[in-house]
């Protein structure tokens, strides 16, 4: 029997660098996930020295895929998202392959990491055709994906629905600082969605973030037309597509 094909996967969030190596075949973690708090300031050499460390501490020699909360372009970060600004125009595969003593790397935004995760393992895996992902959180993430080919760099929280940007209106992060139920906050999810819809026509909508978790809750009450469904993966769907780009050898 041959041996399972794995990969390693690094999630740098605003609090957290959680890694671990991913069992391909199933989108499983091989061991129990490591994780070692996001440096502050989150600078691009502080967040790179806790990179070296979980890669040592998994005793990991291979190559290692990494995510971040930034629009990456050729290995290179052109935005910020909780992270420390210094990042924008660093050359992030380069700076952590140095890091890791010139291994190979690849580096990419982190809701596309998640994206290709719950394409291929999680809740869009029994979909064909265009896949669309969406991270409620602070802002809202997105990820768009075409028969498991990843279109990177979506940033459709930016797009205008009705006049303001979706994570304006929609984000977890308004439910909370307008106090809304879940009855109004997915009166705003839905017309956001139907706006998405009405560009892009997905065969589902995977929502995700920590409000994923109270799906029961919101996604009933949506009115837009595709199915919308919450992911599966979670907190692990980053380290896993992280693991799955670099062992295709994406670099967007």
């Amino acid at each position: 029997m041959s041996a399972p094909a794995h990969a390693f996967g690094i999630d740098i969030g605003g609090s957290g660098v959680k890694g671990a190596a991913v069992d391909l075949r199933t989108g499983e973690l091989v061991h129990d996930r490591i994780k070692i708090p996001t440096p502050q300031p989150s600078t691009p050499q502080a967040v790179a020295a806790a990179v070296a460390e979980l890669v040592a501490q998994a005793g990991w020699t291979g190559p290692v895929g990494v995510t971040l909360p930034a629009v990456v372009l050729d290995g290179v970060a052109r935005t910020a998202a909780n992270i420390d600004k210094a990042w924008i125009g660093t050359d992030a595969r380069a700076l952590f392959s140095a890091a890791l003593g010139g291994r190979a790397v690849s580096v990419l935004n982190d809701a596309d990491a998640a994206g290709l995760a719950e394409d291929r393992y999680g809740a869009a895996k029994d979909f064909d055709g265009l896949v669309l992902l969406l991270t409620f959180g602070t802002g809202i993430g997105s990820a768009l994906l075409y028969n498991g080919t990843l279109v990177p760099n979506s940033e459709l929280g930016h797009a205008e629905v009705g006049g303001a940007e979706t994570e304006h209106r929609a984000a977890a992060s308004i439910k909370e600082r307008d106090g809304l139920s879940f009855e109004q906050w997915a009166a705003e999810v839905s017309n956001v969605l139907i706006g998405l819809e009405n560009l892009f026509w997905p065969k589902v909508f995977v929502a995700g973030g920590g409000i994923s978790r109270d799906a029961d809750q919101w996604i009933p009450l949506l009115t837009n037309r595709t199915p919308v469904v919450p992911a599966h993966l979670r907190n692990t769907a980053g380290i896993v597509g992280a693991a799955m780009a670099v062992d295709a050898g994406l670099a967007p």
